[in-house]
């Protein structure tokens, strides 16, 4: 079986000969040995190379054993947590099931987030909605110390201690942090709550495919075996340093036009759903490449909401821009438009057409009109 994502560059012929892809490619090749042979800057961080496979089989276990208690026992679950601790949860969410997850009768737990800020309105909206429904709570954090999830986890415990007494109350808290030390793992051992590992060698923005992010995909329903299943097909695709290597291609490719002068990356989408993908991808990127005083600086949008604004800037602004276009080939759900008697809006040629149809002609044309523009650009397309 191929890999779901496929690296399309038709459309950045006219920015990048192929001649300076394989100029590169030796500097590829180096920094793969420095990455698999754990030799290179942050080599204590790169547990995330071989976790599809080597995780740990019975936390995985507890792990979908603690979701069906939730799902079981529970209307709502809080997830508390910062920047990796909250994102790639959240943005596989709302990919998978759907950004309108919580609105959706669904028959699982609505999941809420939480201790992402220090707003005290944005906290006490959480506990309204909370107002009446039976809660869990997972506290994601490595130290335990971390001011925003803090707050909030101090928030929640009370609430939770004030409406089911200690003792039902550490039935409902779920910790997610190191697997030794620190104060929330000392404060998981005193109270009694069950509690899942963040490895040590696995940084905060790649942690998704451990409890941090687990957890809370078993509990929205995400089939966490087929996650890790499909992981561990790309580790063994992408592990591979050759030419044909979409994730080292599409790299290089990067890396050429960042020596062109191109210093930011337009991540665009054209599915709602996907936002906050985006907004894990500026996470991951930011504080990957944002060192030294250099790196791409990730920005994103999504079309066609933004073509109404920051179409313009992108269109015929300044030229220090690249995109990378996620296309999603087949939508899971789908609308056909319909037709209309007196035609007011011009649109029957429309009529009897999917939605995702209009979406990938608009998708289509805002490619065409951007190249035309002089903005390269990559696309992954993704089933």
């Amino acid at each position: 079986m191929g890999l779901s994502v496929r690296l399309e560059t038709k459309y950045l012929a006219p920015f990048v000969r192929e001649e300076e892809v394989d100029f590169l490619f030796p500097q590829v090749e180096a920094a793969h040995r420095l990455l698999e042979t754990a030799n290179g800057p942050g080599s204590d961080y790169v547990g995330w190379l071989k976790l599809p496979r080597d995780y740990d089989k019975s936390e995985f276990a507890r792990i979908k054993n603690a979701a069906a208690k939730i799902a079981k026992g529970s209307d709502v679950l809080v997830v508390i947590g910062i920047g990796g601790s909250y994102l790639g949860a959240r943005a596989v969410i709302e990919a998978v099931k759907s950004a309108q997850y919580n609105l959706k009768p669904n028959g699982r737990p609505q999941i809420f987030f939480a201790g992402s800020s220090v707003s005290g309105a944005a906290l006490n909206d959480v506990l309204e909605l909370c107002e009446g429904k039976d809660v869990s709570v997972n506290i994601i954090s490595k130290s335990g110390t971390t001011t925003e999830p803090a707050v909030a986890f101090r928030v929640f415990r009370d609430w939770l201690v004030a409406k089911y007494g200690v003792e039902g109350a550490k039935e409902r808290i779920f910790a997610t942090t190191d697997g030794a030390k620190g104060t929330l793992k000392e404060l998981a051992g005193r109270e009694g709550y069950e509690t899942f590992v963040v490895p040590d060698d696995i940084g905060g923005r790649y942690s998704v495919l451990t409890a941090v992010g687990l957890l809370p995909l078993a509990v929205a329903g995400v089939d966490i075996d087929a996650l890790m299943a499909g992981a561990a097909q790309a580790m063994d695709a992408l592990s591979v340093c050759d030419k044909t290597n979409d994730c080292y291609r599409w790299a290089a490719l990067r890396n050429i036009l960042y020596r062109k002068g191109k210093t930011v990356e337009v991540l665009a989408c054209y599915e709602p759903d996907f936002a906050l993908m985006n907004e894990w991808y500026k996470q991951l990127f930011g504080e990957s490449e944002g060192k030294d005083q250099k790196g791409i600086f990730p920005a994103s949008v999504v079309f066609t909401t933004d073509l109404h604004s920051m179409g313009q800037w992108i269109q015929e602004g300044e030229r220090s821009i690249f995109e990378t276009v996620i296309s999603l080939t087949e939508p899971n759900r789908e609308v056909v438009i319909p037709s209309d008697q007196d035609n007011l809006d011009g649109l029957n040629y429309l009529a009897g057409k999917r939605v995702d149809q209009v979406n990938k002609m608009a998708e289509l044309g805002t490619l065409l009109a951007h190249v035309d523009g002089s903005v390269p650009n990559l696309k992954l397309s993704l089933p």
